[in-house]
């Protein structure tokens, strides 16, 4: 007995191991291949923007000449003839107006909705969710014509106003079944000690279930964001005033206007212009993702 106890831990350790350091060669296989396709996919959604910055430098008889190369002259005359004969920058303007209003208003309007959805029983509640549902689910190519005549009828038409109306009944749906299941999921026993403590329902929402609700606002937030910010298919159908234009219309109408004569490096720094704010914005709103409902309830 004692020698075939002392046989199996030598058996055992002449065996070789597949592990190194606790972690087995299955999973270093799989963490060498996702990290090479992340490589990949980092270098295919980088390089572009690089050389598009880079472009946004060089003239177009560089960019043609050596389109990988660094520029000659670092030069903010691209940006400059963009910014001013491109018209790009009243643009940007439009676009920040329209935008901002618009997330604005879809965020508050979207968390009210779902929160009331979420936290009321009333008649007709499930009605109004599915209705919101559907909405999802409605190709934005068959509302162009009874949104055309609609905002005509109210004189919205090709104004900014009737644009962010039309941006924010677009949002909504999605904001609603997005913060849906995130109110749906909030600790009861808050918002009664809330009530407890004399809180109304406003009091309640806006002090103590919106804050908790902070990680998710903020992820609602960034897709909004990028989906009105790249929107092309409404401001071209429903504002046609080209004082109104907003950046994605006024890009396509400065490639197309050129035709065959396209300023290719005021053309690169346009598109520079155009997606500084969408970088800026995901870097402000991705700290709050780090966020979770525990460190809200904690305050």
């Amino acid at each position: 007995m004692t020698a075939d106890a002392q046989t199996v831990p030598r058996a055992a350790r002449a065996v070789p191991s597949t592990r190194t350091g606790g972690v087995s060669r299955g999973d270093r296989v799989a963490a060498g291949v996702s990290h090479t396709v992340l490589v990949i996919w980092c270098v295919l959604v980088i390089a572009p923007m690089v050389w598009v910055f880079i472009g946004s430098f060089k003239t177009s008889a560089e960019i043609f000449a050596s389109p990988f190369s660094l520029p000659s002259e670092w030069s903010f005359t691209n940006y400059q003839n963009a910014w001013v004969d491109a018209e790009i920058g009243r643009a940007f303007v439009n676009t920040i107006i329209v935008v901002g209003t618009a997330l604005v208003l879809v965020m508050l309007l979207g968390a009210m909705c779902a929160y009331v959805l979420a936290r009321f029983e009333f008649p007709g509640r499930r009605a109004i969710y599915y209705l919101m549902l559907a909405g999802l689910t409605f190709p934005i190519f068959l509302a162009i014509v009874p949104l055309f005549f609609v905002l005509q009828n109210a004189g919205l038409l090709g104004t900014l106003p009737g644009l962010i109306v039309v941006y924010v009944a677009f949002a909504l749906p999605f904001t609603v079944f997005f913060l849906y299941a995130f109110f749906r999921g909030l600790p009861e026993d808050i918002a009664e000690a809330a009530a407890i403590d004399g809180a109304g329902n406003w009091r309640t929402f806006f002090q103590v279930m919106l804050p908790m609700a902070t990680p998710g606002m903020a992820s609602v937030a960034i897709f909004n964001f990028l989906g009105l910010w790249n929107q092309f298919i409404l401001p071209i159908a429903l504002n046609p005033d080209q004082q109104n234009y907003v950046l994605s219309q006024r890009l396509a109408a400065f490639v197309s206007s050129a035709g065959y004569a396209v300023d290719f490096g005021a053309m690169f720094a346009a598109v520079v212009v155009t997606i500084v704010p969408v970088l800026i914005a995901y870097l402000i709103f991705q700290r709050q993702l780090q966020g979770s409902v525990t460190a809200g309830t904690m305050k």
